[in-house]
């Protein structure tokens, strides 16, 4: 196996949003490119990453064998940190090794130790939502961070009638609320409402640096889906809800 970035920022990047909801994981390498799927600890979030062979500047695999590769995500971050504007990077496996050769003014090389993660392969689960709101990653993340001044919940709200999605955060005593119509966001909506964690999504909007829109998907106390794509990266989420109980 022999793969060439010559964008490394771009596996850098999430690498690092992924790793801060998992330590370990299993990429799988195939023709297609690799892909990685993996559920949080707490079993609250799973994370989808997705960078297409297409990205790569050269590809190969052993007869299209498919590769898997446990990585511990901390090593492999600090790694790809090393990795400067205008350099390149190459990886290549060696039995139980991962090598990068990082290649600029001054060649360098790191070799990881490949892990076995007792993990069982993970499947995206299969989703049906009621709403979909495709919106700009910055006004979703300004959203966000909004509710996270005052509560540690928030909302999703979509209205057919009135056309809107709204997030909104209530705390004991203060309360914040951010309203999209169809001029600011790309809606195909019916009613729905439901609720989630803001510690989560505080982390998902890391990924709007990745991608101008976002995809966010959900129904009325079901899980949500959202979604970071171009052309070089896909970085999906799901995140369970936080359904409240009446007395």
């Amino acid at each position: 196996m022999m793969l060439k970035l010559d964008e490394p920022k771009l596996l850098s990047d999430a690498v690092a949003i992924i790793s801060e909801l998992v330590t370990e994981v299993r990429a799988r390498v195939t023709k297609q490119g690799i892909s990685i799927i993996a559920i949080d600890p707490a079993n609250v979030a799973l994370v989808m990453l997705k960078l297409p062979a297409s990205s790569f500047s050269q590809f190969k695999l052993e007869n299209d064998e498919t590769e898997e590769l446990g990585l511990n995500l901390s090593d492999l971050k600090a790694v790809l940190r090393r990795c400067g504007a205008g350099s390149s990077l190459v990886i290549e496996r060696q039995d139980n090794t991962l090598n990068f050769n990082i290649q600029d003014k001054v060649k360098r090389s790191f070799s990881l130790a490949l892990i076995d993660t007792n993990a069982e392969d993970k499947q995206a689960p299969k989703l049906e939502f009621s709403s979909k709101v495709e919106i700009d990653s910055s006004l979703f993340a300004d959203a966000i961070e909004d509710a996270s001044i005052v509560a540690d919940a928030c909302t999703f709200l979509t209205n057919k009638k009135d056309g809107i999605f709204a997030i909104e955060a209530k705390g004991s005593l203060n309360s914040a609320r951010a309203e999209f119509s169809s001029d600011e966001a790309k809606l195909n909506v019916q009613d729905a409402k439901s609720k989630y964690s803001v510690e989560y999504l505080k982390k998902f909007i890391k990924a709007s640096k990745l991608s101008e829109k976002a995809l966010l998907q959900f129904s009325t106390d079901y899980p949500m889906q959202l979604d970071f794509k171009t052309e070089g990266i896909e970085l999906g989420f799901v995140l369970a809800p936080r359904v409240e109980t009446e007395d």
